[in-house]
C-alpha cells in the first residue's frame, strides 16, 4: 500500500522548504492535506510530483511549489475571508482552508465541481463554501474578499473581479507570457490594483481569463 503521508513530508523536504517557504500555516497545511485526494483517479500515484496535473481541458491542479508560493507571496492570515478561482477537484481550497478564517471556491466545471465538494468534505475542510459559476465572474454575494487567488493562468483580468477585493487585499495569480509565465500579487490600494512580481511559473489560462483579440480579416 502506498504511503501517501511519507510522500508527503517529501514533497514538503524537497519541493517547498527548498523554493524558500518556510512559514508554519503554509507548511502545515501542505503537510497535513491529503493532495492523493483531490487528484484523478488514474493520477493518484503522481499526486506528489512536482509538476502540474492535468485535469482534462485544459485544466490542472498546480504543481505544490507554485501553490506554496504564491501562499507565501500572499501571506494569508487566520482571519481574512479568501475567493480561490478554479479550484478544480479542490486540493488549493483545502490548503487554504486551514490558513483562512474561510473559503469561496469557485469552480465553472460542475463534475469538477461536484468532485471537490466531495473530497473536501472527505478531509473535513467545513470552512469552505463551494460556488458553481463562471470563473471570470467571481463570488460577489459572499464579498468583498482579503484575497483573491486564481489557480491558473490569466492574459487578463477582468475589472469586475478586482471590484470584489476589498481595499488593502492582495489578489494573486500567473500571468502568461507566451509558453513561460510569471506569479505576480497586486495590492489595492485608494481602489486602484498595483501589481508586482513574486517569482516564475507557467499554467495553462483559465477560461474567462483569455486576452480579448480584436477581430481582423
Amino acid at each position: 500500500m502506498t504511503d501517501f503521508a511519507a510522500r508527503r513530508t517529501m514533497m514538503v523536504d524537497t519541493q517547498i522548504r527548498p523554493s524558500d517557504v518556510t512559514k508554519f500555516p503554509i507548511i502545515e497545511a501542505m503537510l497535513t492535506v491529503p493532495r492523493e485526494e483531490f487528484v484523478p483517479d488514474d493520477k493518484i500515484e503522481a499526486a506528489y510530483v512536482g509538476e502540474n496535473l492535468d485535469l482534462g481541458g485544459g485544466r490542472v491542479v498546480l504543481e505544490p511549489r507554485s501553490l506554496a508560493k504564491m501562499l507565501d507571496a500572499l501571506d494569508i492570515q487566520d482571519d481574512e475571508l479568501v475567493l480561490d478561482l478554479g479550484v478544480g477537484l479542490g486540493y488549493s481550497a483545502a490548503v487554504i482552508a486551514r490558513m483562512a478564517e474561510a473559503v469561496v471556491a469557485v469552480e465553472e466545471n460542475e463534475a469538477l465541481a461536484e468532485d471537490a465538494q466531495a473530497a473536501l468534505a472527505r478531509v473535513g475542510a467545513d470552512n469552505v463554501a463551494l460556488h458553481v459559476g463562471p470563473l471570470a465572474d467571481g463570488a460577489a454575494l459572499h464579498g468583498p474578499y482579503d484575497v483573491i487567488m486564481l489557480e491558473g493562468a490569466v492574459e487578463n483580468v477582468p475589472a469586475a473581479l478586482l471590484d470584489q477585493l476589498k481595499e488593502g487585499g492582495r489578489i494573486g495569480c500567473l500571468k502568461a507570457r507566451g509558453a513561460l509565465g510569471v506569479a505576480e500579487v497586486g495590492y489595492k490600494i485608494d481602489g486602484e490594483v498595483t501589481w508586482r512580481y513574486a517569482f516564475n511559473a507557467g499554467a495553462p489560462v483559465l477560461p474567462g481569463f483569455e486576452r480579448h483579440r480584436a477581430f481582423t480579416l
